[in-house]
Order: C-alpha cells, then sequence, then structure tokens
C-alpha cells in the first residue's frame, strides 16, 4: 500500500475538529509446519485496514474501514466524527483534555536474513530435518515443528502532520514432542512458543532452534518414568522460560492502569493495585527491578511509537521492590493522574487502543545459575509453563510446568513431573531471594484482553530467579 497516497487522501477527507488521526495497519504471515514427519499445509494471510479516530468537544469517536479509497475514508471519517458527538459529555474522560505528543519519527527491525531470503523449499526441508529428530522412541506419539513469521507495516497520521511509519519483523520457532505410556501424557516443548522474536531467520541460530530437538525429545520420554514432584513448602528456582509467565500474570496484568480504573471488570477482571500503591507499596524484595523496554530491538514488543504515535521509552515500573508507575498510555495516564508509559496498542485495524504490555522485563541480578543451586537445601528447579490459573484481581495464583528436577543440599539431583506452585502476588514477590545475572528474550503471542478481544504480542526478557518457601505439589 502507498503510504503517500494513503496521507493525502486523509488529509483530504479529515473532517473539522479537535483532533483527527488515521491508524493503517497492514499485516502479511506465513506458517510452514511439519507435523509427524508430514508436511502441512503452508498457510498464508494477508491483513489490510485503517482506524480513523475523531475527538471532538470533549467526545471521541472511532470507525474503521477496509474500503481505502477517498470515499471509504471518508464514510469511515464521518461514523467517526457523529460517534465523537454522541458521546460528548458522556465519556468518563473529557477527550479534550488529552494532549497528544506529535512526533513523527519511524521505526523498523533490524534484519540480518530477512525471512524471504530463503525459499519455501528450503524452510520446509529444515523444518522435515528438525521433526525427524523430535522421534526417538516409539513411546512418542506426536511431534511438530513449524516456524510462523508476520510482517508488521503501519501508519498513523494526524490532520495536523504528524506521521509514524513502522514495519517489524516477527517471527515464533516452535518444538514440541509428546509421549505417552498407558494414562500418562508428558509433553515438553520450545519454551512453549517463548522464543518468539523480532527479526528475520537469524532468530533460529540466536535460540538453538536447530539443536534442541533432540533435547525435548529425550525429556519427553524421561517424564514417563519420573515420580511426581512432591508437596512442601520449599525453595522454587523458576527458570527463564516460567518466570516470563509469572511476571506477565502477576505483575504485567494487575499493572494496567485502564484494569486498576476497573474499564476490564466485567472481562478479564480487576487488579489488587490501588492508585494510591504507586511511589511507595512493597511489591517485592530489594531484588525485583522490572522494566517496560520497548527499544530492545531483539524482543517481540518493540517499537518506537505506540499506536496513539507517542512515543516509546524505557521506563521502571518496580524499582528495588518498589512500584513506581503503571502500564497506562496517554488516557489512562490522563484519567488517573499516574505516570505511565507508551503501552496504547491495538490488535490490528480495526480494534482501538488499549493499555497493553508491550517488553515487560526483569531485570538482571548478580547470581549465577550454580550460585543460585547451590544456595538450596531443599527446593525444585521448574522450566516452561504448561498451565495457569489466577483470580480475577490478579492476586491469589496457581501455575503448572512441564519439567522439574529437585535440588538437595545444593545439588540438582531427580528429575519430577508434573511441577506445581502456587501463591499470592501480593508476597510471592517479597520471598524473592537471589536473581539471575544473565537474561534470555523470551515472549508470547498470546495475550488475550479487551470487548471485544484483541490477541496481542508481548515480549519478556528475565534471568532464572529463586524463591523462599513457596508452597509446591505434584500433580495426580
Amino acid at each position: 500500500m502507498d503510504d503517500t497516497a494513503i496521507q493525502e487522501r486523509f488529509q483530504r477527507i479529515a473532517p473539522q475538529a479537535d483532533f483527527c488521526s488515521l491508524r493503517l495497519v497492514e499485516e502479511r504471515s506465513q506458517h510452514v509446519s511439519v507435523r509427524q514427519n508430514i508436511v502441512q499445509p503452508v498457510t498464508n494471510s494477508e491483513d489490510l485496514g485503517a482506524m480513523i479516530t475523531v475527538v471532538d468537544a470533549g467526545g471521541l469517536g472511532y470507525a474503521a474501514t477496509s474500503d481505502l479509497s477517498q470515499a471509504g475514508l471518508a464514510r469511515a471519517a464521518e461514523r467517526a466524527r457523529a460517534w465523537a458527538s454522541r458521546s460528548a459529555d458522556r465519556s468518563v474522560l473529557d477527550w479534550s483534555r488529552l494532549r497528544p505528543a506529535g512526533q513523527s519519527g519511524t521505526y523498523t527491525t533490524p534484519l540480518v536474513r530477512p525471512w524471504t531470503s530463503v525459499p519455501l523449499a528450503d524452510k520446509i526441508d529444515l523444518l522435515r530435518r528438525v521433526c525427524e529428530q523430535l522421534k526417538t522412541d516409539t513411546r512418542i506419539v506426536d511431534w511438530e515443528a513449524s516456524l510462523s513469521h508476520t510482517e508488521h507495516h503501519s501508519l498513523y497520521v494526524t490532520a495536523d502532520g504528524t506521521r509514524v511509519r513502522q514495519r517489524l519483523h516477527l517471527l515464533v520457532p516452535m518444538l514440541s514432542a509428546t509421549a505417552n505410556a498407558g494414562s500418562d501424557t508428558q509433553t515438553r516443548t520450545f519454551g512453549g512458543r517463548g522464543f518468539c522474536r523480532q527479526g528475520g531467520l537469524e532468530v533460529l541460530d540466536q535460540t538453538g532452534f536447530e539443536a534442541e530437538a533432540l533435547r525435548i525429545a529425550a525429556e519427553a520420554v524421561e517424564l514417563l518414568d519420573a515420580p511426581n514432584c512432591p508437596q512442601a513448602r520449599m525453595d522454587v528456582l523458576l527458570a527463564p522460560d516460567q518466570m516470563m509467565l509469572q511476571i506477565h500474570e502477576s505483575i504485567g496484568h494487575p499493572l494496567e492502569l485502564d484494569r486498576i480504573l476497573g474499564d476490564e471488570r466485567n472481562y478479564a477482571g480487576t487488579s489488587f493495585v490501588t492508585p494510591d500503591m504507586f511511589g511507595s507499596y512493597r511489591y517485592g524484595s530489594e531484588l525485583l527491578n522490572i522494566t517496560f523496554d520497548p527499544s530492545r530491538t531483539e524482543e517481540f514488543a518493540s517499537y518506537g511509537f505506540d499506536d496513539d504515535g507517542q512515543p516509546a521509552r524505557r521506563a521502571y515500573l518496580i524499582r528495588h521492590g518498589v512500584l513506581q508507575r503503571g502500564l497506562g498510555g496517554l488516557s489512562s495516564q490522563t484519567r488517573s493522574g499516574l505516570p505511565g508509559v507508551a503501552n496504547s496498542r491495538a490488535q490490528s485495524w480495526n480494534r482501538p487502543p488499549i493499555d497493553r504490555m508491550a517488553n515487560l522485563n526483569l531485570e538482571a541480578g548478580e547470581s549465577s545459575f550454580a550460585d543460585m543451586v547451590a544456595a538450596v537445601e531443599r527446593g525444585v528447579y521448574m522450566q516452561t509453563n504448561t498451565s495457569w490459573s489466577i483470580d480475577d484481581s490478579r492476586n491469589k495464583f496457581q501455575f503448572g510446568c512441564e519439567w522439574g528436577r529437585l535440588i538437595e543440599n545444593g545439588r540438582l539431583t531427580s528429575v519430577v513431573k508434573n511441577p506445581n506452585y502456587r501463591g499470592v502476588s501480593a508476597t510471592f514477590w517479597r520471598s524473592l531471594k537471589m536473581v539471575g545475572s544473565q537474561l534470555q528474550v523470551l515472549g508470547t503471542p498470546y495475550c488475550g484482553k479487551g470487548e471485544p478481544n484483541q490477541i496481542i504480542r508481548v515480549g519478556h526478557a528475565a534471568p532464572p530467579c529463586l524463591f523462599g518457601e513457596v508452597d509446591v505439589f505434584g500433580g495426580a
């Protein structure tokens, strides 16, 4: 799509109002998979459309369209203007109070090996080789290797001349092996799709994609003969691919300002965090440092500007355990009077931006993995999330992992299956005893929120972390 042509059409049809913007989104995706050594149908998708937003006399309206002709944009603009008129004096916020930054710019994912630089046949051959390595035992009953690539192009322009253009390249590699013996079924995955990143095919080298197949298969089979995780209060050492879920559910969601303000209570719940906590609340131990960081270029949710055109910068949400600011874009900041970040994001052109996580990271500490293991008298090391449950205020939780290994007298010992743990967000993070020195870049393609629902991409970088006296239990 010709960005300049779209911008010129928009400028011609933009209604007279206090503020008017257009957000164009184009996505092209391809999914390639080999399952049980059989090539699956390659799926390709394309999506293109625009949303026009109008603020006038204190009201806000928006309308989306896939008709990008001048007439199509004009019809969307008129619908948006009409909704702005209807919502004036009826909204929780006087939208005329918003003061968008009005800063133009561009952002592009750095690439080393673009997706299109390798023929489709070669990608399929790679997946064939990897998939064959997953079938190492007759007890492996299902196995799959896949790659999903998306190129995301967005244009944000305003009637007064702001222009933001962004192009993102996203790759999701996945491996899984499922083993069965009688009534017991165990699955090991490549971080549960957690190794998604921005970039090209260099991501496969960075994450060791091809080399991981044999380990994943061997561990799936090993779990069949392993005992269940014991039940006790003990230390828990969480791997980065489980820390990702812990950060996501018990820090990311409760710090979303729109949730704190009550916007999500009918659907995804509220938050145990209240506005008066910012600046003083002890969220975790002194070792807990959480940043919002869309500037880390290889991470899955990196960008230069959010979907309201606000420039995105790194900021501490929690520093030395104390809550500093929330995950709230311009509208939530204006409503609450609290500091936030540039995280107003939309799934696509046909959804409005709302407060969402982007790259939410737990900063590295000073402990090596060996130091953390050596510090544990009795505990369990857990990898890769497989189940999660958390209450509607994002406080009490229960999480399960694919893989566990006991730690006894400072040594990793026997493998255990179905390791689970539970706790309360408000106290769990205060039990953080040690933080690893090596970050691992991870993420998820599937964070859901909003009415109507929006599925969005999130990044999480984290080291392994050690927690003390956690309630641990096994499966049935």
